[in-house]
């Protein structure tokens, strides 16, 4: 190599130092916008103790004193109002880009994991209406009794129908969830099953008789143990694994299997199932379940997520007894 020769140069990274947790800026930056810390917490669905940490962190990171306590709350400091006035043009300029390469990336197709029930006599016949609404977005429905891993994007959603009654449902951190419908979970039978057996006058007859059950028998036990029938009871019927086979049990007179105004609505319409134990005072609801829209946090804004979770919400809500 000759004096003349210029060095290879590589590009530098900017140091450790310059660039705080995002968390903490984006905490700082809220707080700026909305002018509080409870303001902040609430915009970004965030605990304001968390909200005051950040701001804790982004000041000892700079060795700056950004935002301080007044008798109407917090309010920035000069310096404070300096760095945001800085990097809130950065922020604004992230978010820009990342709208811009979500919408470039908005034919891609939506991957839904739902409950097999309204996946197969719900959700299925009615896509062609989304379809038709948003001719650019596809989507790719695979119906399981199994939720997917949202934060490692196992699928874009997660639709799951929650009893209000049993144990409690907990939303992993960093999922959003919207709340689709509540309905009262029903037990349904065929006509002609019903007239073959013994009558159903209150819940305390259901242990009685054939009852069909998905993967195990907690979901009769919890049902039964809502009207106050003893739980240690012996439950009778088959092992069917998923709602929709319990369903088509129930059609050819084989028991009981529990359902949902919607899931069960056209079978209720046609005759081929009855609901037990309708209009009789021991089987007002006591057991009411939410179907729930689930998505990761950080991409429920996304515009085929968006498209998908407003037309899902109004297309139940329409049909909702």
């Amino acid at each position: 190599m000759t004096a003349d020769t210029p060095k290879s140069t590589q590009p530098n990274l900017p140091s450790r130092k310059a660039l705080p947790p995002f968390e903490a800026l984006r905490a700082f930056d809220a707080v700026a916008r909305l002018g509080g810390i409870r303001k902040a917490a609430q915009g970004l669905e965030r605990d304001h103790a968390v909200i005051s940490r950040h701001i804790r962190t982004i000041e000892s990171w700079t060795g700056a004193v950004l935002v301080e306590r007044t008798p109407t709350g917090v309010a920035l400091t000069d310096e404070g109002r300096e760095y945001h006035a800085k990097i809130a043009q950065a922020i604004d300029a992230l978010a820009n880009a990342t709208l811009d390469m979500m919408k470039k990336s908005d034919n891609q197709p939506v991957h839904i994991w739902c409950m097999p029930g309204l996946a197969f006599h719900w959700l299925t016949g009615r896509l062609g209406a989304f379809e038709a609404a948003y001719p650019g977005v596809s989507v790719e429905v695979r119906p399981t009794d199994t939720s997917p891993d949202l934060i490692s994007n196992e699928a874009d959603v997660d639709i799951r129908f929650v009893p209000q009654y049993g144990a409690a449902f907990q939303v992993p951190q960093g999922i959003r969830r919207l709340k689709l419908a509540r309905l009262p979970i029903i037990g349904v039978a065929s006509p002609d099953y019903l007239a073959s057996r013994p009558e159903i006058n209150t819940p305390q007859d259901m242990p009685d008789h054939q009852l069909l059950h998905e993967e195990d028998t907690l979901h009769w036990r919890d049902w039964l143990t809502a009207y106050g029938v003893k739980n240690d009871i012996e439950l009778s019927g088959p092992l069917l694994w998923q709602g929709h086979l319990t369903m088509d049990a129930a059609r050819h007179g084989r028991g009981i299997a529990l359902s949902n105004h919607l899931v069960a609505a056209a079978d209720l319409a046609k005759g081929k199932l009855v609901e037990v134990g309708a209009g009789k005072a021991a089987f007002e609801n006591r057991t009411p379940g939410d179907y729930v829209f689930l998505a990761r946090a950080d991409r429920w804004e996304l515009p085929s997520i968006r498209r998908f979770r407003t037309w899902l919400h109004t297309a139940i809500t329409k049909e909702l007894p």
